[in-house]
């Protein structure tokens, strides 16, 4: 009975403390009357003396820290007066105090008149100590504020040589930004220090409400969520230029048979080969413009057309500030799995975007030379973040993998890895069904297979039986999967040793293929094509191919309006008809620049 008692007294109290703060005067009048009558009891609140004196006293205390540069008093100081609820609830605090981190790292830098060389060791010490604190809070109480534009740059600064020179931190250094930022916290401490502190039944209640962990795993689940409309949005863009450049084509084409007909004149085949040979020589590779068929009708004209087309100047690009290669590589093997996280996408982002062209050259061959990925350490490699146990990580990883597969250099630069393509393999096995991370090791393999000698050793670990047993399911599958497997699918074919993995079950490829040409996503078509002409190659295929009556299901799919997929598709019934026997040969098996 004592204990209820006493609860009673604690909760009439809490009650009184709420109705005050919430400037119910009346009601607490009457609430104190009731209780006197009831004999209820109400503790009475601790005094505060003097608040305004010592109110006074801690400003001028903090203000002058913040002057002086002594990081330590100011936030011990920040720490005792500045309730936890406010710096941690409110924005306003939060942006202020992430600022005021910056303030401090980067004092020695603007008051001592040096850049980044220090003539004693102890303004070294103090500076390495300073970026160390600062490192720590971007990893503890500053990453709520990571997936804000206005201070991701400021994740960086810990890992930039020289941030003086730093295009991003250029305002830092600014004289007028130390003054701005000193108002702001005067402004601030005038009104924070005096606010009444809130009523804890407040607190109990919001204590019981959505923690911050779960506000951040579903922030990213809409991030996530944003990624992949962005992803269609791009992919319907991509289709209308691509049914944009077909009327153009078209357009061409006609222009090419009034040209005939008014000229009269007989041109041969090989004779317009080999002036658009010579045309198209100084624009890509010999080799590549002689297995270009220009004879094809629009072929010719529309690269003539696409060669004359005025490009615009671009605007000077600066090359990005160098990074410290060797931290950034022991914080992504040592750190924990949201720095992790944060510098592998900041990473990427260098990348991907980057301008095109110097800006990006630069970029990719400042993390080759550095052997970011540790491609050459099989034990240390970076490519072993695909293991981690943490799904952001892995996500990130193979994303950043992905990016670098999608350069010729960066293939080059991923095939001297002895774990690389054994890690994306086992990765293909165990990452859930159509997760991100699998879309990415799918990209990568897919950009990898232009390799030969990578082609080979997919093709010897039986990836195209993987391939079969999704492909099977070709309806449960996002569009990123379905084409990216099929691609992966016909580049393996295209080898002598695919088409014999092929052969050992062939009724099974077939029916596979068959079941692709009639899906709904008529981008994989020219894939599907590709693949069947490649395997029809084989004997034995093409007899199984026949007694399932292949040919009859090709002829189903040429419709009129589709000059271009009508032609594959008589290609491809050709071969299924043909009598050559296959050359048992490896030639194919050298090496290839892709």
């Amino acid at each position: 009975m004592g204990d209820s008692l006493a609860h009673e007294a604690e909760l009439n109290g809490l009650v009184k403390e709420y109705l005050k703060f919430a400037a119910f005067e009346e009601t607490v009048n009457v609430f104190v009357k009731e209780c006197k009558s009831k004999g209820k009891a109400i503790p009475k609140p601790p005094m505060i003396a003097d608040h305004d004196i010592k109110t006074s006293y801690i400003q001028e205390d903090l203000l002058q820290a913040f002057e002086d540069g002594n990081r330590k008093v100011f936030f011990k100081l920040w720490e005792q007066h500045i309730s936890p609820q406010v710096r941690e609830d409110e924005q306003l605090p939060q942006k202020l105090e992430f600022y005021l981190h910056v303030h401090f790292a980067i004092f020695p830098l603007k008051n001592s008149g040096k850049s980044v060389i220090y003539k004693k060791n102890k303004d070294k010490e103090d500076m390495d100590e300073r970026i160390l604190h600062f490192k720590n809070y971007l990893e503890t109480r500053g990453a709520a504020l990571s997936q804000t534009t206005e201070f991701l740059p400021f994740y960086a600064l810990p890992f930039v040589p020289n941030p003086t020179v730093h295009p991003s931190f250029k305002e830092l250094f600014q004289d007028s930004w130390s003054p701005e930022l000193k108002m702001r916290l005067q402004i601030f401490l005038s009104a924070g220090l005096k606010v009444t502190k809130a009523p804890k039944l407040l607190s109990l209640f919001k204590e019981n409400g959505q923690s911050s962990k779960e506000l951040l795993q579903q922030l990213q689940q809409q991030l996530v969520e944003t990624e992949r409309k962005a992803a269609t949005y791009m992919k319907r863009y991509s289709k209308m230029q691509e049914d944009y450049q077909s009327l153009i084509g078209v357009t061409a084409e006609l222009v090419d048979s009034l040209e005939a007909t008014v000229n009269g004149k007989m041109i041969t085949p090989e004779y317009l080969q080999s002036v658009c040979v010579r045309l198209f020589s100084n624009q890509m590779r010999q080799n590549v413009a002689q297995s270009i068929d220009f004879t094809r009708p629009g072929t010719a004209s529309s690269m003539l057309r696409a060669s004359i087309v005025p490009t615009t100047k671009s605007k000077d690009v600066p090359l990005l500030p160098s990074l410290d290669y060797e931290k950034l590589k022991n914080d992504l093997i040592y750190g924990n799995d949201r720095l992790k996280a944060l510098l592998l996408q900041a990473l990427r982002w260098r990348l991907t975007q980057s301008h095109p062209g110097e800006q990006r050259d630069t970029v990719l061959q400042a993390y080759i030379s550095n052997d970011l990925l540790e491609c050459h350490k099989s034990q240390r490699s970076l490519i072993n973040l695909l293991n981690s146990k943490s799904e952001i990580v892995r996500q990130y990883t193979a994303r950043l993998i992905n990016g670098f597969a999608s350069l010729s250099l960066g293939r080059t630069y991923l095939t001297q890895s002895t774990v690389l393509l054994k890690i994306l393999e086992e990765a293909l096995e165990t990452e859930e069904e159509d997760s991100i991370t699998r879309e990415n090791v799918l990209g990568a393999l897919q950009k990898l297979s232009l390799r030969r000698a990578l082609q080979s050793a997919m093709v010897r670990d039986n990836i195209i039986f993987w391939l079969l047993s999704v492909l099977e399911d070709s309806d449960s599958l996002s569009d990123y999967t379905l084409e990216y497997s099929i691609a992966l699918f016909m580049n393996l074919c295209l080898r002598t040793q695919g088409k014999r993995k092929c052969a050992e079950d062939a009724r099974r490829v077939l029916k596979v293929l068959s079941d692709l040409l009639g899906h709904e996503n008529h981008e994989i078509r020219p894939y599907v094509n590709g693949a069947l002409y490649s395997i029809l190659a084989i004997p034995s295929i093409r007899e199984e191919a026949k007694a399932m009556g292949m040919e009859e299901i090709l002829w189903c799919f040429i419709k009129e309006g589709n000059t271009e997929m009508n032609r594959q598709l008589e290609f491809i019934i050709k071969q299924l008809n043909s009598e050559e026997v296959f050359e048992e040969s490896d030639s194919d098996d050298e090496e290839e620049e892709d």
